[in-house]
This record gives structure tokens, sequence and C-alpha cells, in this order.
């Protein structure tokens, strides 16, 4: 829900245990076990909380949506049938190419409106920003969660001053990091 308004403050307890009860330990147990057998993977656990109803995801909590994920796919995964090839949760991978941008350079988030899971933040789309650092290649999140192959690309830090991202309102000389795919990335018209 990242850039949207509207939810009211996000009130942090202090030294907040990672567990509030015994069901969330077995929740999460349960959510890690079923992607080391091949049930789901992360970016295909992160795509079925998305696909929560509005009314539960706003009401279930961290690990409700959790739980409201893990049996989405146990019950897609009885359905379909569909195993996954098992492969290094979160490891990176070799790109062959070399990176399009450098840092310095000038790039716009493009305004991609994908069915499906994506980790291009919806505020920073059709925004002007800077690459800041590049890094090498990781898995595309798009394409994994949906079990069309790991399409491993590079992954750039792009800077975003805060105004361009969020309009007047923003505080003046702040700035913003996100970590971008390089097929959300075009050259900058600046």
């Amino acid at each position: 829900m990242g850039g949207m308004h509207g939810f009211g403050r996000i009130e942090v307890e202090p030294d907040e245990p990672v567990f509030h009860a015994d069901w969330e330990k077995r929740v999460f147990g349960a959510a890690m076990l079923a992607m080391g057998a091949g049930v789901a993977n992360i970016d295909r656990f992160r795509h079925a909380i998305e696909r929560l109803d509005p009314v539960e995801y706003l009401s279930a909590g961290y690990y409700g949506r959790w739980l409201g994920a893990f049996e989405l796919l146990v019950r897609e995964f009885r359905e379909n049938g569909e195993q996954l090839e098992s492969a290094e949760p979160g490891s990176i991978r070799s790109v062959v190419a070399p990176a399009r941008f450098a840092p310095g350079d000038v790039v716009r988030a493009r305004n991609l409106q994908p069915a499906g899971h994506t980790r291009l933040p919806g505020y920073a789309r059709g925004k002007l920003g800077s690459i800041a650092r590049v890094y090498p290649g990781f898995v595309l999140p798009d394409t994994n969660a949906h079990l069309r192959g790991e399409n491993p690309q590079r992954v750039y830090a792009v800077r975003f001053d805060a105004r361009e991202l969020f309009g007047s309102g923003a505080e003046a000389n702040a700035c913003v990091h996100v970590d971008l795919f390089e097929s959300y990335l075009e050259p900058g018209d600046g």
C-alpha cells in the first residue's frame, strides 16, 4: 500500500515482538515449509497477499494476510498441480548483458499497468529520477510470481526528488531512493 494516503498514522509498538501469538509462529512456519517444498516462491506468495479480498487484507493483520495467502496458494497448488523449480530464495543471479544505465543517468520510471504482481510502485510510475547505484542481477518478481521464468535483470537504486513523487506538499530538498528493475526504466528526457 506504499504511497497510498488516508489510512491514518502507523502506530509503532515499542519493543514489538516478532509474534504476538502462537498461531502466528505456526503460520510463518507453514508458509516457509510450503515455499521450501515448491508450493510457492516468495514472489508468488506476495502476489497471493495482493489478491486477497480488500476487506480481508485490511482487517486480517500481518500474519492473518500470510494465512490467507497460504490458504489461497495451497488451493491453487491442489487445483493446478504446479510444482515450482527449486531455486535459492532471494538469490542473486549473474547477468551477461552490461548495465543499460550508469550512476548519474536521468531515467523515467515507465508508466506500466501490468496485470498481476509487480514491484514497480504506483507512486513512481512516469516520474523522473537519476541512477544512484547499479546492482547485479536479481530474479524479476513480475514473471517469477506467475511461473513465467526468473528473467534476471539488473536493479538500480533510483533517486527521486520527493516533490517529483509527491508534489509540492512534500518536504523541500528531500529525496527518496527506490530500487527498480531495468525493465521498469527508460531514458529520461532531461
